[in-house]
């Protein structure tokens, strides 16, 4: 059985915390799990209801690796105690949509000091029916690379878990689905 998860940074910054999170958790990730990075968050344009008729590609592009992935892991800065605008408006863009319906969602925190994003996109997803697994990584006093996280026994560990829960939220999934057949 093969799985294929959708990263999401909520960070645009090039050498992002959170963008090294999700290369440890890819680099981590057993054969059959297929992570791809979306990096188009940015090029979204403000939401508007009014252009949901003439959907600009970069729109088509996020819905599509959204339908496309069985599940997401969003790892994403509080700015200013609250979602980074730049992802509120993707998720803005599919709100009505349905992609996130009953999708698996692994929301994971890389600043243990960062109170406000878990609960907020917690409920932002779980309106949009995502199924969400949150987890606060240890990184205080830790380097946050990459590398450094894979090496770190406590990071790597966490990091794994992730991975571990949201496959059995797939399988589960596929469970269900197969029950209906």
């Amino acid at each position: 059985m093969s799985y294929s998860f959708l990263a999401v940074s909520g960070s645009l910054r090039g050498a992002s915390v959170n963008g090294e999170v999700l290369k440890a958790i890819n680099e981590l990730s057993a054969d059959d799990v297929t992570i791809t990075q979306f990096m188009g968050i940015g090029l979204l344009p403000h939401f508007n209801p009014d252009h949901e008729a003439n959907q600009p590609a970069s729109v088509i592009e996020w819905r599509s690796a959204l339908q496309e992935a069985q599940a997401v892991i969003i790892c994403s800065p509080e700015y200013a105690h609250g979602v980074p605008g730049v992802l509120k408006n993707a998720l803005d863009w599919v709100v009505g949509t349905g992609e996130f319906m009953f999708k698996p969602v692994a929301l994971v925190n890389a600043s243990p000091n960062s109170a406000f994003i878990v609960p907020q996109l917690s409920e932002t997803l779980t309106v949009m029916m995502g199924n969400v697994h949150a987890v606060t990584l240890s990184m205080i006093g830790k380097k946050r690379d990459e590398l450094s996280m894979r090496l770190d026994d406590t990071v790597s560990t966490e990091l794994r878990a992730v991975l571990t829960n949201l496959i059995a939220a797939v399988d589960a999934a596929r469970a269900v689905a197969d029950s209906r057949a």
